[in-house]
């Protein structure tokens, strides 16, 4: 990998408006962990909005930063490419599974097509009562008095046990599934210092329980999980024949069900402890839980970035990309851009539009999960609200390393009973 311009540690970040522009990289890892990315993206939409790094861990790349830039690069797929790989990062290894929304149409549109009943909207409405049933379950177990995690106890725990159903995996099994999707996300390719050869080998062991699992489904009749859709699926029954993609597909659909859900359930009990003002909001009108749902997804933004890979010379903003460029879509910076969303650093949960955000991403690829990620989110929070007067922070929570996924290791927390 090339050498940074600039080597900072945690201790060290410098101010982004202290920086000659050419210097600005937002792919550091170290800006996430730290929460210190916003200003950097905010320097970038005022002063170059089309931004090119050219020294980075990743090599050469152009960041992308407004809100209605990133939408335009998401639609024009004929000349911004999905291929080879949607981070930022490419792994020393050169271990890189195939993955549809690693791909384009018209391969990309049969695979996703196949995979997307098991969140449609019919199963939607068939599972939520699934998991208002189970959030109730964990949130009954939960400790009134003594501080605890809240990732591992309710976050983590609420989005594994609807992995487990998506994928009709033993329930006894599902402590596998948020393994696995911490391992896919764990990567160098995204700045976080990984032994990769390891990080393979359990990759290829959740290839190997997952191959024994198809060729159960594929002997049974059809049913709504992931895998039994793919497995009896015309356009890609023969999956099984080629592992890697396999593989790069179950990583995408664990990470795509776990990560983000998982994240969003932990930021929003951040967001109301910082802005004490919407939890009070909260309190008095539960009615906007629906709206604050998607505030969270907007202000949380659980996938900081996608990438795209120029297939020509294009000029863009009147900038010139040249065919192989990598081309950054900062949707932790859309989200917060101040020509499209009103005071986006002020988190409100009663605030217009609120749905306008682009976490989800943008055209042929946005997120197909999206109505099972607010839905959870919703019938959680429902639930707490039945439950609990406050979710007290009483610790600066522990995020992730991590340029990609936007999220927490820790929040310790609290819970008060209604009075």
């Amino acid at each position: 990998m090339a050498n940074t311009a600039l080597s900072f540690d945690t201790d060290t970040i410098p101010d982004p408006w202290s920086l000659p522009i050419d210097q600005i990289d937002p792919s550091r890892a170290e800006l996430y962990l730290n929460d210190r990315h916003g200003a950097y993206f905010q320097r970038l939409r005022q002063d170059d909005p089309v931004h090119f790094c050219a020294h980075s861990d990743f090599g050469p790349y152009w960041s992308i930063t407004r809100f209605n830039d990133i939408v335009a690069v998401e639609t024009n797929t004929k000349v911004f490419s999905s291929e080879p790989s949607i981070i930022i990062g490419e792994p020393s290894d050169g271990f890189q599974p195939p993955m549809f929304i690693a791909m384009d149409p018209p391969v990309h549109d049969v695979q996703r097509r196949a995979a997307s009943p098991a969140v449609g909207p019919t199963r939607l409405s068939e599972l939520e009562a699934v998991i208002r049933q189970r959030a109730a379950a964990i949130l009954d177990s939960l400790p009134v008095g003594p501080t605890f995690n809240w990732v591992e106890l309710v976050s983590r725990e609420l989005t594994t046990q609807m992995l487990a159903t998506l994928f009709d995996v033993p329930f006894e099994d599902r402590h596998l599934l948020p393994y696995w999707s911490d391992i896919s996300t764990s990567s160098e390719a995204v700045g976080i210092p990984t032994d990769m050869a390891e990080r393979q080998r359990i990759l290829m062991e959740c290839l190997a329980y997952f191959s024994r699992l198809w060729q159960e489904r594929a002997a049974a009749p059809p049913k709504f999980d992931f895998v039994s859709l793919l497995a009896h699926n015309p356009d890609t029954k023969d999956m099984i024949a080629n592992p890697i993609e396999f593989l790069g597909n179950l990583m995408l659909l664990i990470v795509g069900g776990n990560d983000t859900t998982r994240n969003s359930i932990s930021g929003g009990v951040v967001f109301l402890n910082q802005n004490p003002g919407e939890y009070d909001k909260l309190r008095a009108d539960p009615g906007l839980i629906p709206n604050m749902v998607s505030e969270i997804i907007r202000y949380q933004t659980p996938l900081s970035h996608m990438r795209r890979t120029a297939k020509e010379d294009v000029v863009f903003n009147g900038k010139q990309i040249r065919k192989g460029d990598k081309v950054v879509l900062w949707y932790c910076s859309g989200n917060r851009d101040e020509t499209v969303i009103d005071s986006p650093d002020e988190f409100r949960i009663d605030r217009e539009r609120a749905r306008h955000h682009i976490s989800f991403g943008f055209g042929i690829h946005r997120c197909m999960g999206n109505r099972m990620a607010e839905m959870q989110l919703r019938v959680l929070w429902e639930e707490i609200m039945k439950r609990f007067s406050r979710i007290e922070v009483v610790a600066p929570p522990e995020r992730v390393l991590s340029n990609f996924v936007n999220g927490y290791e820790d929040v310790q927390v609290r819970l008060h009973r209604h009075a």
